[in-house]
């Protein structure tokens, strides 16, 4: 008899216990994975941006300027941004396009499109440089083409332009796919009931909603465009002061032992990285806001 009571009691006992949770680990682990992550973190993030910036100013601020202004420098600058400037509208509006079509629609080929916004993922920026001379270069397909009307892709801004927009272009694409499934298409749908036309429900409707997302992508691909290497090395000639991007800029003057110079560059690079990364992490936090708001 003592034994069925006890029996029944046990879960009333057991309720009022308090429940701990299953992923609960004791204060050494979580010590010890949180010191693990921090000094991964200083050996192959924080020392080598430290070193970048060190190194940078080793001959003060008067050679670093100099390094920075310099007419080569310049020039590769100014490239890097064109080709930043030309490359990421024209992701936007393909990411824009294939997100739409993917998410809102079904059709023949499907797969097929998600598997090729991929494949700058799977595919060496140096086999897409490569990829893009056998196509345009003078021994290509198109080359003879191309001589024949005075047109030049190959060692030229229009080959840098094309392969940045190669290795760029999955990353707004691939932010807005999931975003704009998981929204799905009534609201769309109920606009368009009620009258509205096609680029009204976008402008009104999707732009909205997806904004953040849109932002996310962008500054996503515009980071990757500015410090893109393999491609751009294949296709450009590296031809100082007219197809020299800042990237191969850096490695040219590394390459002529002008240490000093090359990190002052490269911290260029690193400014625009930590930039594009402040922006990211902003429109994280205005993402999670939108998210525990709705």
């Amino acid at each position: 008899m003592s034994t069925s009571a006890d029996t029944l009691l046990t879960p009333a006992v057991a309720k009022t216990q308090p429940a701990t949770s299953a992923t609960q680990e004791s204060r050494w682990v979580r010590w010890s994975l949180t010191a693990i992550a921090l000094l991964f973190l200083a050996a192959f993030l924080f020392v080598p941006l430290a070193a970048v910036f060190t190194e940078a100013l080793k001959g003060g601020l008067a050679l670093y300027w100099q390094a920075i202004t310099e007419p080569e420098a310049l020039a590769a600058i100014e490239l890097s941004l064109l080709a930043a400037l030309i490359a990421v509208p024209m992701n936007l509006v393909f990411g824009v396009a294939a997100a739409w079509a993917i998410a809102k629609f079904d059709f023949p080929g499907k797969p097929l499109l998600i598997t090729l916004i991929d494949l700058p993922f799977a595919v060496s920026p140096v086999i897409a440089g490569l990829i893009y001379v056998l196509v345009f270069g003078a021994h290509g397909w198109l080359g003879p083409w191309l001589i024949e009307h005075d047109l030049k892709i190959i060692f030229a801004v229009p080959g840098i332009v094309l392969a940045t927009v190669f290795v760029t272009f999955p990353f707004v694409a691939r932010e807005l796919i999931p975003l704009m499934e998981a929204q799905g298409g009534e609201e769309e749908e109920a606009a368009i009931v009620l009258g509205a036309s096609g680029w009204q429900t976008f402008w009104r409707v999707t732009l909205p909603n997806i904004k953040w997302g849109l932002l996310y992508g962008t500054i996503l691909s515009t980071a990757r465009a500015l410090g893109e290497f393999g491609a751009v090395s294949v296709v450009s000639g590296h031809i100082r002061g007219l197809t020299t991007t800042l990237p191969l800029h850096v490695e040219i003057l590394y390459n002529e032992y002008n240490f000093v110079a090359a990190f002052a560059c490269a911290s260029v690079l690193t400014l625009m990285a930590l930039v594009m990364l402040a922006a990211k992490s902003f429109i994280e936090w205005r993402t999670r806001l939108a998210r525990s708001a709705a």
